[in-house]
Parts: C-alpha cells; sequence; structure tokens
C-alpha cells in the first residue's frame, strides 16, 4: 500500500520519535525493520477501501479504518527509512 500523506497528529508524533534521517540504528536492528510488512489481507482491505473512497463510498468507521492503514503504513515506511539510512551509513 503507497503512503498517502496525512495531516493526522499521529503520523507527525511517529516521525519526531523515529526520526528516520538519524542514522542511529545497528545493522541488525535495520535489516529486522526492514522485515516488518503489512499482511496480504490487511494490504487487501486498505487497496479495498481506498477504492471505496475513490468513489465516495466511505462510511464513517470505514474513513476511520482507512486512516489507521494510512497511519500504520506511514510509521513503518519512517522505520524502514531510518534502517535503509542507518544500513547505508555502515557501508
Amino acid at each position: 500500500m503507497p503512503v498517502v500523506a496525512s495531516t493526522s497528529p499521529s503520523i507527525a508524533i511517529w516521525e519526531r520519535a523515529i526520526q528516520p534521517a538519524r542514522k542511529s540504528l545497528d545493522a541488525a536492528a535495520a535489516r529486522g525493520l526492514l522485515e516488518i510488512k503489512l499482511s496480504k489481507r490487511d494490504l487487501d482491505r486498505a487497496d479495498a477501501l481506498a477504492a471505496r473512497a475513490a468513489q465516495g463510498k466511505l462510511t464513517k468507521a470505514e474513513v476511520a479504518e482507512l486512516e489507521s492503514y494510512r497511519s500504520v503504513g506511514t510509521a513503518l515506511e519512517f522505520l524502514k527509512s531510518k534502517a535503509r539510512r542507518s544500513l547505508a551509513a555502515t557501508v
């Protein structure tokens, strides 16, 4: 699922906490973070919700669910960015 920009306060908090630009992870930790992925079930659900959103057919509960997927996806991308930068720094 591609990361979608969000105005969610939780995403800003995650970014400040993770500090993806800092290269502070050891190689083993960085490789471990790169292994974290959403399950196929979650990816499929997020894609279905995104398609319904594009059609303007989401319920309030589905809007919240999609925002949760976006927030988690963004946090994972912050972690992976930090991991990739940390690995690049060790090379």
